[in-house]
């Protein structure tokens, strides 16, 4: 039972096949972008075996997740079917560039508006599952409450739990969650960060609520695999044991070969067409981040100092509804951009993050440490500055850094009060894009990608692991 996942769009058509309406698979995403985008991904993959995809959301938040994914159109694949619920309605409120815990409290009224989709997900699920042999449900591990009842009540509808964030930060969560310290030993690197400031009070108590559904789970999916988290994975297997649930490491979720596109290309592809193999440091920090005026022009000012190309990111935050309201347009010093049109490229609008690593003139990425924006930096070879805002950045970063050795610190999370001054920028760039130091990390990191794309590939480790899971629920 074989698979070939190196062609992302069509790599289960020529192993593994599925029967339509035998098994449907329905997606649950948490309505933020670093989650919409992974489940979307992950349809992508599961579609290619031949099985039906029901992705379930709002018409705004089923929108975001199409116009901004790259690597491929979801336009293009026939058997994945989008449904546009309504939820109540919800205050969008600005983001806080000032405030002390950085994770977007603004969000939260759609977080909580987004926990009404039961009724019309009910519905959908018996639907489909009186047509169907099975129904598999894949829902954010945040999102587990809609769906409950019907997972309980309908005998052929098997649930699955994902987890949007690495399995090295699932495991720390549950060891800490058991009351059991947290000890350097082979696998955990000493000095793991706080989970202080990392989430407001609002949302760890959102999270809490969703572990007693847990427990109707029939498995979890990641977006990981074990060339990258093997250590871990094995620690999670153990740990769920005895309940006989099993982990399944399903990625890269995103295409780790990039087809150069000819006409409508973003222009700053054009622009890193001109660059130099390796020459250009992508600064992105995501979409959930918002930076106070100050500190936007230390980076600026360190970004501009290091006197290496690179290309910023520079927008403001999501909100509730990305497409409704004005934007804040982030200020940068008078005359900034002038001043570095030979070496910086600022880009304002949705940029191709996917596309711009893949690419050849690009050596670095300075980022917040998103679990999106590590497994693209690693599936594409490219080494990370790690600056963790919130969430499970700092411990994203712990893994970055220490664990696979292919990212550097901007800033120690336990200054994360303090400002990045330009010199720390400027001083984070040039190791990461001009030293020895860089250069091995590069090396390394291009090392870890090659591994990563071939675990994709047929006889892969990933590969054969998604084939495993396929037959598994399709079983």
């Amino acid at each position: 039972m074989t698979t070939n996942h190196q062609d992302n769009q069509n790599h289960g058509q020529n192993g593994l096949q599925v029967k339509e309406q035998e098994v449907v698979v329905v997606m649950v995403p948490f309505p933020a972008q670093g989650h919409l985008n992974q489940l979307l991904q992950l349809s992508r993959l599961v579609s290619s075996y031949n099985i039906p995809v029901h992705y379930v959301g709002t018409a705004s938040h089923n929108l975001q997740a199409k116009v901004r994914v790259h690597g491929w159109n979801p336009l293009n694949i026939f058997n994945v079917h989008f449904h546009d619920f309504e939820i109540p309605p919800f205050v969008s409120c600005p983001p806080d560039a000032n405030g002390t815990c950085k994770f977007p409290p603004h969000l939260q009224t759609c977080f909580n508006a987004s926990k009404q989709l039961g009724h019309p997900l009910a519905q959908l699920l018996v639907q489909l599952s009186s047509t169907a042999r099975k129904v598999i449900v894949i829902h954010d591990s945040l999102m587990g409450s809609v769906l409950i009842q019907e997972v309980r009540v309908i005998p052929n509808v098997e649930s699955y739990c994902f987890h949007s964030v690495s399995a090295f930060s699932i495991y720390l969560y549950i060891w800490e969650s058991m009351g059991k310290s947290i000890d350097a030993n082979d696998a955990i690197p000493k000095d793991i960060p706080s989970l202080e400031d990392c989430f407001t009070k609002e949302f760890l108590d959102s999270i809490s609520s969703e572990y007693d559904y847990r427990k109707f789970n029939s498995g979890n999916v990641y977006n990981t695999c074990r060339v990258i988290e093997s250590a871990y994975m094995d620690l999670l297997d153990r740990e769920t044991m005895s309940n006989k649930i099993k982990n399944w490491a399903l990625g890269p979720f995103n295409p780790v070969t990039i087809v150069p596109q000819k006409k409508n290309r973003h222009f700053c592809l054009e622009w890193l067409d001109k660059q130099a193999p390796n020459s250009v440091v992508y600064v992105s920090f995501g979409t959930t981040t918002a930076m106070n005026d100050a500190q936007i022009k230390e980076l600026a000012i360190g970004l501009k100092q290091s006197n290496q190309k690179f290309i910023w990111l520079v927008r403001d935050v999501d909100k509730a509804d990305v497409f409704s309201g004005e934007v804040r347009r982030v200020e940068l010093p008078k005359g900034y951009e002038d001043s570095v049109k030979y070496t910086g490229l600022v880009v304002r609008d949705w940029s191709p993050q996917l596309e711009i690593l893949a690419h050849p003139s690009t050596g670095g990425f300075m980022s917040h440490c998103g679990w999106n924006s590590c497994m693209e930096s690693m599936s594409m070879g490219v080494p990370i500055a790690a600056w963790p805002m919130h969430s499970d950045q700092p411990r994203n970063t712990v893994l970055i850094t220490q664990v696979l050795k292919v990212g550097i610190f901007v800033r120690d999370w336990a200054h994360r009060q303090e400002i990045v001054t330009s010199n720390m920028v400027e001083t984070a760039v040039t190791r990461l894009m001009a030293s020895k130091e860089g250069d091995e990390m590069r090396n390394k990191a291009a090392e870890l990608g090659r591994q990563v794309r071939q675990s994709m590939r047929e006889g892969g480790v990933s590969c054969t692991e998604f084939n495993s899971f396929v037959a598994h629920i399709t079983r």
